[in-house]
């Protein structure tokens, strides 16, 4: 089955509402392109040099997520054309984000990443963080950056089970923080949850957003 097979097929898979990602870490422009050509305009990746080489090279209306952790002192690089950051994950990060994008004029989104798995490499924020940022006077004052909603990662295990209850958290976590600090915001919607192996599964809990790599370009 060729990739542009692949794409229409999870696209029809998938309620329309819910964004596709392609997670394109490690493959190489081409393999891209060929996704762009079959109508794919949302890119995924991890390391910010591979990232900007890519952005440099490639059709300029994709748009670009930045889905690995980023260290404060790359953002700049992105900063100029980064279409969503989902990874943000400490206060210190949305600092230098809002800083940047204050010199290159202009609004970023960002998601807050929770870590709502078992395993201990995951990054990513407790509520009780997420809430001590969204309460700061600074936050309130930062106008270069918009949080458009969170991400998390699932614990990487066959427990079905665990995986939902991990992501039915994350939900409950949007819902709470939604109602509390962006009511009125409606451009507070994205639930970033869910990838090749249990997207389905996110999906069923609550996703708008999945990030999928080996199930449209092989496993690396």
């Amino acid at each position: 089955m060729s990739l542009a097979d692949r794409i229409h097929l999870l696209k029809k898979e998938i309620p329309q509402d819910v964004v596709l990602v392609a997670v394109s870490k490690t493959k190489p422009a081409a393999l891209i392109q060929e996704a762009y050509d079959a109508g794919q305009r949302v890119f995924g990746e991890n390391k910010v040099q591979e990232l900007v080489d890519k952005w440099e090279v490639l059709p300029k209306d994709i748009a670009w997520h930045l889905i690995g952790h980023l260290q404060s002192n790359k953002v700049k690089y992105i900063a100029p054309f980064v279409s969503l950051i989902h990874s943000v994950d400490s206060f210190k990060l949305l600092q230098e984000i809002n800083k940047q994008g204050e010199k290159n004029n202009r609004v970023i989104p960002c998601l807050l990443q929770f870590h709502i798995a078992q395993e201990e490499t995951k990054f990513g924020l407790s509520f009780e963080e997420a809430e001590e940022i969204l309460q700061s006077r600074e936050f309130v004052e930062m106008h270069h950056i918009s949080i458009v909603g969170l991400m998390g990662m699932a614990s990487f295990v066959e427990n079905e089970e665990q995986i939902r209850d991990e992501f039915r958290n994350l939900h409950n976590y949007f819902a709470i923080l939604k109602s509390n600090y962006f009511k009125y915001n409606p451009d507070f919607k994205v639930l970033s949850m869910g990838m090749s192996g249990d997207y389905k599964l996110a999906i069923e809990e609550g996703s708008t957003m999945i990030r999928v790599g080996s199930s449209l370009f092989g496993s690396r």
